[in-house]
């Protein structure tokens, strides 16, 4: 919805009451906020669950309307700030509103109401424009004794607290612009002067104009006021949380069907004989209107004996979603969800990879699912997923035209800012290099067959092209910038583009797609296949025995890999390889017992590659998936040699590799016998020698 109107067609929106069913997810909300903690999640992931639940704790206070016996209760997180409420504001769709509007302010509310009911929460929230209306009456101040007027307005929602605010305009910044736009007195009940820089939300300083709690710091006048509103009854402690039931009816045709039937007002599952309940065959998917799903249409379903009626709403997507993966445990189970046998052998899901933006959606509504089955004795595990890891967003590279406002005219990228123009997002497989592909771009809409261009000047780095503006931005097929990876395969194999895509980068992170590099890791692939299959295409892996550095190569290389997957670290793994293989080309290393492992380990990045390989080792029954995973030896690690810095008179002149159990005289003699050693010794005895094993050996003449 925007400005009040449906963003896909346009038509007008207007909030209505309908029959809805909810989970009672606020039942578990402080389960949902307390047991973040024992999960290996991302921080950031689970700050963003604490702030949807959103819990605190204040009191429920009673604010009497003026001329009455009834009470609107007001939940706030700072009474200490009591002193210095001048008005209340109620949520446009406070029950409450049209029995306390005054005959001269009904006009003025009920227009307000009207253009609220066309504004959805998150439109209201981000408001920055103040509105509101006076409903023409006032509340009692329960400890003061002020009376406040009582408006209503938008900032102000439904289904968060009581739907009613004791206004601070003091203390409060959107409750200060009302007071400025609508011209109510503001009191100053908190002296901040001993904290500079302190704003108005901040709970920091000493409390001024309020009475009892005068003098007293902001903490200690909370309790206080606290303990003074229960001792009075005006009001009771209370926790509250942001965190609301989740809509559980959708007014569509997709969507497990409700076993639910009603009557009178009445409603009741249907009888276990009858489930499960299917979604009957319909002639038309359309809503029926006033809120009503299509298979409100659908007499036949609907109507049943009695006088029963079937429920017409469908479930969301995350009636599945929440659970899908127990069922994968047992999927031909038809007595259970899933069986116990499998589900106290499979427990909760160890690793989890998916997006951050599921995070207060899916994430939070299995975990409640989860909880749910648990406190019924129906799973093992109180949370889905153990472990979980947001693996960082792949980024499109966009390209923008640049048309002149009311015309079918293009300029290009540097001549955009002479003229009024709007940026228009043009699909990048048409465009090389920045450079638009005219022709194509005409072909690509009807209205773009007429279209005229300025293109680049004469004396411009691209004369008579036209150059399109560029942006890296999230890949979707609205900005035109998604690349089919079939030309890459096409050209450099599925290998290739598997590969490419985790040498990115780091999961976690985003990373642009640019294509630029794939060339590097298909002469990588190349190298890799050099070593198995020689220049006349023969394969030339040898029974040989591997020498020490072959060896040592491996098994650094094993070693590194097993680190970096343990820590998800995909990138590092294909350098670890490239690296080996580099290494492996210099020693001329063609040996079957350093190749082989080398296959079985790069196996599930380079699949159909390695797979052959693996056939051309001599490997006839069965594939590579069923190897067994090559570990490293530390033994091959052990180092013993040492390349010594050789230094003659301070200046280092060669490096020398020796044994490290080499002793000092031994290390002296092969050394003095070195020729570049000898070449600056120039005839001279050496006047003393410093050796460290293992570190260093200078000569003084």
């Amino acid at each position: 919805v925007k400005d009040g109107k449906s963003e896909r067609g346009g038509h007008p929106v207007e909030r209505i009451k309908m029959r809805q069913w909810f989970l009672r997810i606020t039942a578990y909300a402080e389960r949902l906020l307390s047991e973040l903690d024992n999960l290996q999640w991302s921080d950031s992931l689970k700050e963003m669950q604490r702030n949807w639940i959103g819990k605190s704790e204040g009191a429920d206070i009673d604010f009497r309307i003026e001329n009455t016996d009834k009470d609107i209760t007001v939940f706030t997180t700072r009474p200490d700030t009591i002193f210095g409420a001048t008005f209340m504001v109620l949520a446009p769709e406070h029950e409450w509103v049209p029995e306390i509007t005054t005959s001269a302010q009904t006009k003025a509310v009920e227009g307000y109401i009207a253009y609220c009911k066309a504004r959805t929460d998150v439109e209201r929230q981000q408001e920055k424009k103040v509105t509101g209306a006076f409903t023409g009456t006032y509340a009692i101040n329960p400890i003061s004794g002020d009376k406040l007027p009582i408006y209503i307005s938008e900032y102000v929602l439904a289904g968060y607290g009581t739907g009613a605010i004791m206004a601070v305009p003091s203390d409060d910044d959107r409750d200060n612009a009302f007071a400025d736009k609508f011209g109510i007195p503001i009191i100053e009940v908190i002296d901040k002067s001993a904290y500079p820089g302190a704003t108005r939300d901040d709970k920091i300083g000493k409390m001024i104009n309020s009475d009892f709690l005068n003098g007293l710091e902001v903490k200690d006048a909370i309790a206080k006021a606290l303990d003074h509103i229960e001792s009075k009854k005006l009001g009771a402690r209370k926790i509250n949380y942001k965190l609301r039931d989740a809509g559980f009816s959708r007014q569509r045709y997709w969507g497990e069907p409700f076993p639910v039937m009603h009557k009178d007002g009445i409603s009741k599952t249907l009888p276990f004989e009858q489930l499960p309940l299917e979604l009957p065959m319909v002639n038309s998917y359309k809503p029926q209107g006033h809120g009503q799903s299509p298979l409100s249409g659908n007499e036949d379903w609907v109507n049943l004996p009695d006088g029963w009626q079937r429920e017409t709403d469908t479930m969301p997507g995350y009636a599945g979603s929440s659970w899908y993966f127990l069922r994968y445990m047992d999927p031909k189970n038809t007595d259970r969800f899933v069986g116990e046998t499998a589900e106290k052998y499979w427990q909760n899901v160890d690793l989890y990879i998916g997006g951050a933006e599921h995070a207060v959606g899916h994430l939070m509504y299995s975990r409640f699912w989860q909880k749910y089955l648990f406190d019924q004795g129906l799973v093992t595990k109180d949370e889905p997923f153990k472990q979980l890891i947001n693996q960082g967003m792949i980024l499109g590279r966009s390209n923008f035209v640049y048309r002149i406002k009311d015309t079918n005219k293009f300029v290009t990228l540097s001549q955009k800012d002479k003229y009024d123009t709007t940026p228009l997002h043009v699909d990048v497989n048409i465009v090389n290099n920045d450079i638009l592909d005219i022709e194509a771009f005409k072909k690509s809409r009807e209205d773009y067959a007429s279209a005229e261009f300025v293109l680049e000047p004469a004396h411009a780095t691209y004369p008579g092209k036209y150059v399109c503006g560029n942006e890296v931005e999230k890949m979707s097929k609205s900005k035109f910038n998604v690349v089919s990876p079939d030309d890459i395969i096409a050209n450099y194999g599925a290998d290739t583009l598997r590969i490419y895509e985790m040498f990115l980068g780091p999961l976690e992170q985003h990373k642009p797609w640019n294509t630029n590099g794939i060339d590097g890791v298909f002469k990588f692939l190349k190298k890799f296949w050099r070593l198995f299959i020689d220049n006349n295409e023969n394969f030339n892996a040898s029974a040989e025995a591997p020498t020490k550095e072959e060896l040592k190569v491996l098994h650094k290389t094993l070693k590194k890999i097993e680190e970096d997957v343990a820590r998800f670290s995909f990138n590092t793994v294909v350098s670890a390889m490239m690296i080996a293989i580099n290494e492996l080309t210099d020693l001329k290393c063609n040996k079957k017992a350093i190749l082989e492992p080398l296959v079985v380990i790069f196996s599930p990045y380079a699949p159909h590659l390695c797979e052959e390989l693996w056939e051309k080792l001599g490997n006839k029954a069965g594939t590579i998936t069923s190897a067994p995973l090559p570990k490293f030896d530390k033994k091959h690690l052990v180092e013993d040699a040492y390349e010594y810095p050789v230094s003659i008179n301070g200046k280092m002149r060669v490096k020398i590799k020796l044994p490290l159990d080499y002793s000092q005289q031994d290390a002296e003699k092969e050394v003095l016998n070195n020729e570049v050693v000898m070449k600056w010794l120039d005839g001279k005895p050496p006047r003393k020698v410093i050796f460290v094993p293992g570190k260093i050996m200078n000569i003084v003449v």
